[in-house]
């Protein structure tokens, strides 16, 4: 167990002065020493088959290519592969609107079937705040990163060879891609691609809690 002790503590709280608690509001944010600890935990990942949704599927592929000759420059990021379409494709391209709306709601229900909180009730929705496609091709990768401050981020599969390369999170869940594949996680999870060798082609999204106002 991991104990740690605050520093100028007192039994009963923190110790503040009247003079302390005006200097500390006086003083630069910045000159505050900021430390960190780190909890071992488990983090889910939630999975289906959008199989059902191929339509979807072949718009959102039809969308990356109509981007491909419309924004031809791949995006800079840690997305190091032959094509990244920009990060708010979704606004540029309507063919992706149907798939993002389902990634949405199967989002919303992993939240409730397996986080047990149920965002209609709590009067929250999902929004799908960035969204963009990746074409992969010979020793393609991406480079270890997380979707912070994401709540929940999501990779759909529109094209995997069998030599392709996996998505690994954390260095240790290792997950080898299959045509219509959903897997949908949290943001802070981090995660990376390793030296692709084959044929892959996804749509990534990432996705915001926020209050809805009646």
């Amino acid at each position: 167990m991991l104990q740690c002790t605050l520093a100028r503590s007192t039994q009963n709280g923190y110790n503040f002065s009247k003079r302390e608690t005006l200097s500390t509001a006086m003083a630069d944010i910045n000159s505050i020493e900021l430390g960190q600890y780190e909890v071992p935990t488990k983090l889910p990942v939630f999975h289906c088959h959008l199989g059902a949704f191929a339509d979807q599927l072949i718009l959102a592929r039809e969308a990356i290519e109509e981007l491909r000759i419309s924004h031809p420059e791949s995006t800079p990021s840690n997305v190091k592969s032959v094509y990244m379409s920009p990060w708010k494709s979704h606004q540029l391209n309507p063919k992706f609107a149907p798939l993002t709306e389902t990634v949405k709601q199967m989002a919303m229900r992993a939240s409730k079937q397996y986080l047990v909180t149920d965002l209609v009730n709590l009067n929250l929705d999902l929004v799908v705040t960035d969204c963009w496609g990746v074409i992969y091709e010979e020793s393609d990768h991406t480079i270890l990163h997380s979707h912070f401050p994401s709540d929940f981020s999501a990779v759909i599969y529109l094209e995997a060879g069998p030599n392709c390369a996996p998505i690994v999170f954390d260095n240790h869940l290792v997950i080898t891609p299959q045509p219509g594949w959903l897997i949908i996680f949290p943001g802070m999870l981090r995660h990376h691609v390793p030296e692709n060798h084959d044929r892959r082609v996804i749509v990534s999204m990432n996705m915001l809690k926020l209050p809805k106002f009646q």
